[in-house]
């Protein structure tokens, strides 16, 4: 056991006995020597231990340091991993086929549960073609190229099937086919025009086909059914000089007139032609046909344009995270340009590819416009012809005034309502058959107005030779004959300044008040004279107040005021005669 210093300096002794004392305690000193040497070699020890230990805490505190710096590596590769995952991810599961859309594609007959799987699978091929570069999607190539194959060949013999009715029978209901059948299809119609363009040409060719037969074939019985009903009913142009029969009381047969609107008569149908006593007006048939024509013309321009006319660009996909996206493969300055766009919130005016886009987009529509067109006269050439036909044999020979006008306005509607159906090629049509009208209207009036004017004239011509005898009779019938043709125009008539009408009917007012002066001019007494053209104004302003439809017209005003003027002239002469000769 060691001593203390308190211990050591007890052990001195104070007197004389030092060397005793040190010689009986020597071995103390020898073992507190040796325990301060022990301590002296502790100490070396100790330092020695802290000065490795200050090394090796060195060399730790490098290999921390190096373990940070993995970590933060670590760290940063996870992060990159996460981020990479979901566009992996939908990767993966974009270019996989599902076994059960494969299976539907290759075990199942062309239903309605092939539009969803239809739309996927060309999901997956478009995604497939956009990632060739990478080897999975390489691998899925020759798969997904067979899919396509056996889908386009199941899809030729799916479409070509549904239309096999309309080119078997003509009863078969086109527009129930087309509504309900076809266009509910379009979806999978769409795949074959984008995926299998010859597949989709020669469908469009084959539903061509089969329309034009089945409309052929019915417009081809429909209009021959009307000229068989024509055939029975014969009438024809007479000029108003000839058209003397008709009583004064006999008025506008408005239920003709009405076959110039679309909510006039029932139609004739085709079955009515077997009932061989069953007569109709020509201008009635001529309303059968292109309310006919109207309806299945502007029905088969909208089909077309719906079941044929499709986006050749599939809509992206919903990850648009995935992997190799178009997006993520862009500069920095394409990216930049796509923010600068109008999508990004800047003016069109910004962006100098805009210009040349909306060209493009035009130019597009108009090209999809033109092939829309020439569908629809593929399938109506035909009936096109067949109109055409009927038409010409209601205007040749000439028909009658009134009823030429009648189709001629009716054809004027029909136009308006197939431009507000949206079918240009049909308004083109009936814009044809319209001009060719007017000028037959024209002529048939050019030939009425000379007509008067010969017979005003006491000149020979047509059916009137020079010993002809103007009696009342005739002129009475002729002032009632035109009243007739006026009312009628005017309840024809919707535009108070059409031209074409009423600079005509303005010839044949002044024909008609010559032939009047000519007649009683032949009257040698004054009063006589006058009363015989009051009578004439009486019975003109008589018969244009039967058309109650047409006397608020301004025309009509106009009319009326114009001949009561005569007439109050005429009255005025009558008195002014008697009260010179009572004087």
């Amino acid at each position: 056991m060691s001593l203390s210093a308190e211990n050591i300096v007890d052990a001195v002794p104070s007197n004389g006995n030092t060397q005793t004392s040190y010689s009986t305690r020597e071995k103390e000193f020898a073992e507190l020597h040796e325990q301060i040497q022990i301590s002296v070699n502790l100490l070396d020890s100790l330092e020695t231990f802290l000065s490795t230990f200050q090394k090796d805490l060195t060399a730790v505190s490098g290999q921390i340091s190096e373990l940070q710096d993995r970590s933060k590596d670590i760290e940063n590769r996870l992060k990159s991993r996460r981020k990479i995952e979901k566009p992996l991810s939908s990767l993966i599961t974009d270019i996989i086929i599902p076994p059960s859309l494969a299976t539907t594609i290759l075990d199942t007959p062309v239903g309605e549960p092939w539009i969803t799987v239809i739309d996927e699978f060309e999901r997956h091929l478009e995604v497939i073609k956009a990632r060739l570069r990478v080897k999975a999607a390489r691998d899925l190539g020759d798969v997904v190229e067979g899919l396509r194959i056996v889908a386009a060949t199941k899809l030729r013999v799916f479409f070509l099937a549904l239309f096999q009715p309309i080119r078997n029978s003509v009863t078969t209901n086109m527009q129930v086919l087309q509504t309900s059948v076809l266009l509910k299809y379009r979806p999978l119609f769409a795949f074959l025009q984008r995926q299998a363009a010859p597949v989709a040409h020669e469908i469009q060719r084959s539903y061509i086909g089969a329309a034009r037969v089945y409309y052929e074939t019915g417009f081809r019985r429909y209009a021959r059914s009307l000229g068989y009903i024509k055939a029975r009913t014969t009438e024809k142009f007479e000029l108003i000089v000839n058209e003397l029969e008709k009583s004064d009381d006999d008025p506008v047969d408005l239920e003709r007139l009405s076959n110039s609107q679309f909510d006039g008569p029932s139609i004739t149908l085709a079955y009515m032609a077997d009932d061989k006593t069953y007569t109709e007006h020509p201008e009635a048939l001529f309303r059968s046909l292109l309310l006919v024509f109207m309806d299945n013309a502007t029905a088969e321009y909208t089909f077309v344009k719906t079941f044929f006319t499709v986006d050749t660009t599939l809509p992206a996909l919903d990850s648009q995270k995935s992997l190799l996206s178009p997006s993520s493969l862009l500069s920095p300055m394409e990216r930049q340009s796509i923010a600068g766009s109008d999508y990004g919130g800047k003016g069109r005016a910004e962006n100098p590819s805009f210009a040349s886009t909306l060209d493009s987009a035009r130019s597009v529509a108009r090209e999809e416009q033109a092939n829309v067109d020439i569908i629809w006269k593929q399938v109506f050439a035909p009936v096109l012809e067949y109109v055409q036909s009927f038409v010409k044999t209601t205007i040749e020979p000439y028909p009658p005034i009134l009823p030429l006008l009648t189709m001629i306005r009716l054809t004027e509607h029909v136009v308006t309502e197939i431009e507000n159906r949206a079918c240009p090629p049909g308004v083109t049509f009936m814009f044809d058959l319209r001009l060719r009208m007017w000028p037959v209207f024209q002529k048939l009036m050019n030939d009425n107005v000379e007509a008067l004017k010969k017979l005003a004239e006491g000149t020979s011509g047509g059916y009137f030779s020079r010993a002809t005898v103007l009696t009342e009779a005739i002129v009475r019938n002729i002032c009632i004959r035109y009243t007739r043709i006026f009312n009628a125009f005017v309840i024809l008539t919707e535009k108070e300044d059409e031209t074409m009408i009423f600079s005509n009917l303005l010839r044949m007012r002044q024909e008609v008040g010559k032939l009047i002066q000519r007649y009683t001019g032949q009257i040698s007494d004054a009063v006589t004279k006058a009363t015989t053209q009051s009578t004439f104004y009486e019975i003109l302003l008589r018969n244009l107040n039967k058309a109650v439809q047409s006397v608020a017209h301004p025309k009509s005003q106009h009319e009326l005021a114009y001949w009561a003027k005569l007439e109050e002239e005429a009255r005025r002469k009558i008195i002014s005669v008697q009260q010179s000769r009572t004087r």
